[in-house]
């Protein structure tokens, strides 16, 4: 692992082989999982639900990530894709890091500009951060690297 500093690109890029592509599947199927857990929920409330279904989708999206960063450093979607948040000293997230982590991430997802940095600071930065990653000093890893 790496104990004081994110891992080089240089020299050890089998830290991030992949990661923006994997990155974008693996928010596919978070998406897809999400939408499924909303459309568990809909019935459950007499479908009451439809008629604020796009605050539903949103307080479940986030709770679904917050829970999943906090617990595995990683949703569900990326630990398929064999991914994992990592922090500046190398460790997993915790629940209040994965907390914020979850609200730039929502907060950036609400407005286009910051979507569109965070999306191309993805694919053209070394470590394939993006903006939320960036401010908050965590990088995306291949989990396989780790151990």
């Amino acid at each position: 692992m790496f104990a004081t500093a994110y891992p080089d690109p240089l020299t050890q890029s089998y830290f991030y082989a992949d990661v923006p592509v994997k990155r974008a599947v693996a928010f596919v199927i978070d998406t897809v999982l999400i939408a499924f857990l909303v459309a568990l929920i809909v019935p459950l409330t007499g479908f009451l639900a439809l008629f604020f279904l796009g605050w539903l989708y949103v307080a479940i999206s986030f709770a679904y990530r917050w829970m999943g960063l906090a617990r595995a450093s990683g949703t569900l979607g990326m630990r398929m894709m064999g991914l994992e948040f990592r922090d500046a000293q190398g460790l997993r997230m915790g629940g209040g890091l994965a907390f914020v982590h979850t609200l730039f991430y929502a907060l950036s997802v609400a407005f286009v500009m910051p979507q569109i940095i965070s999306v191309l600071l993805m694919v053209f930065t070394r470590r394939g951060q993006g903006l939320s990653d960036l401010v908050l000093g965590t990088v995306l890893v291949n989990r396989a690297a780790l151990y």
